[in-house]
């Protein structure tokens, strides 16, 4: 579709570097407001899951309708898309996932979260986003890719490898779960302002997907169909930003650029900006651990939080879906293993009794 739009001086790559900043301001702003995090929802303190679970599930849903009504539409497909590979590589996404899930419990907030939180002033998690893209990248392209590769050859073979595949149809399965959703994040008791801003942040991860699968969609330049995601994007944010006259930007760097500046500008009209940093050496050490794990199970879960969870479970994907539980169990074990009891809760950065 790029070519019917008449761009003389704009290639889809470049215009994908743009889309992705769109997204990334509007991602940002949403998820600064609306305090969006999975980490919350699954090992947060006790009063705050709940509401928490409600605002990621609201999204969740508007991302499962938006998404299937593209395909639906003939839009977009992921038949050809990693996720839907016939060989699922079982022990590198359940391996991965509970490495992450670790990973955000120790760091106190999932990626991008964490993402969103620099925006607004946050030292650590600049420190921790800094590692994490070293360790996504050196899992991808560095010294523990045979860690990636050999995790990766224990697959199973799949006859059917999404809920679209089996009797009923992607119909029936997105109004399930979506349904399911939308319940469960009306009675969560979240405030309903958030849970409006959350159907809107939802919307976001179909833009994507039509955005880079259909509308910059060219034959003779093409680019990888992509939503929403920060595990690849971050890495690939990084070694831009060092490197940048000798590699080229893509959506990735635009989505991770424009989440903190779409976190910064709201932080800031919010009055919610403020600076942070480390309060003692055994936080740092901890929240650099979890970076660090986060880096190398967001590459062997196939994604994070929102690669795996928010933009992979609306295409009905079992390796998706597979990814998203292995991070909420490592997130649970890991927040029961530390006995944590934690008095108040700020994002990245909040206390434990431990420290």
């Amino acid at each position: 579709m790029f070519a019917s739009l008449g761009f003389d001086s704009l290639t889809a790559p470049q215009a994908a570097v743009y889309l992705g900043l769109i997204l990334g301001l509007a991602f940002g702003g949403l998820a600064e407001v609306t305090r969006f995090c999975f980490r919350r929802a699954v090992a947060g303190p006790l009063a705050e899951r709940r509401p928490a679970a409600g605002v990621w599930l609201a999204a969740l849903a508007a991302a499962l309708i938006g998404t299937q009504a593209a395909v639906f539409s003939g839009w977009i497909s992921f038949d050809e898309h990693r996720f839907m590979a016939a060989e699922m590589p079982v022990a590198a996404i359940v391996a991965g996932g509970l490495l992450f899930g670790t990973g955000m419990v120790l760091t106190r907030g999932c990626i991008s979260r964490l993402t969103v939180l620099m925006g607004s002033g946050n030292l650590r998690a600049l420190t921790v986003l800094l590692v994490f893209a070293l360790a996504a990248h050196a899992t991808i392209r560095g010294v523990l890719t045979p860690l990636r590769t050999g995790l990766g050859s224990f697959t199973v073979p799949l006859d059917t490898v999404s809920l679209a595949g089996l009797p009923g149809g992607p119909l029936l399965y997105t109004a399930l779960l979506a349904g399911a959703a939308l319940i469960y994040a009306w009675r969560s008791g979240a405030p309903r302002w958030a849970l409006a801003l959350a159907l809107l942040l939802g919307l976001l991860v179909p833009a994507g997907w039509v955005g880079t699968g259909f509308v910059l969609y060219d034959d003779f330049d093409p680019i990888a169909m992509e939503s929403l995601s920060f595990t690849s994007p971050s890495a690939d944010t990084l070694f831009w930003t060092v490197a940048s006259t000798s590699i080229s930007a893509t959506f990735g760097v635009g989505l991770v650029g424009g989440t903190v500046a779409g976190a910064l500008v709201l932080s800031l009209i919010s009055g919610r900006f403020r600076w942070q940093s480390f309060e003692s050496p055994a936080q740092t050490g901890r929240y650099i651990a979890g970076g660090a794990l986060m880096g190398v199970g967001g590459v062997l879960a196939g994604g994070c939080t929102l690669g795996a969870g928010l933009s992979g479970v609306p295409t009905l994907s079992f390796a998706a879906i597979l990814a998203i539980l292995s991070i909420a169990a490592g997130g649970v074990l890991t927040d029961r293993a530390l006995g944590r009891r934690p008095r108040r809760d700020e994002g990245v950065g909040a206390a434990l009794p431990a420290e």
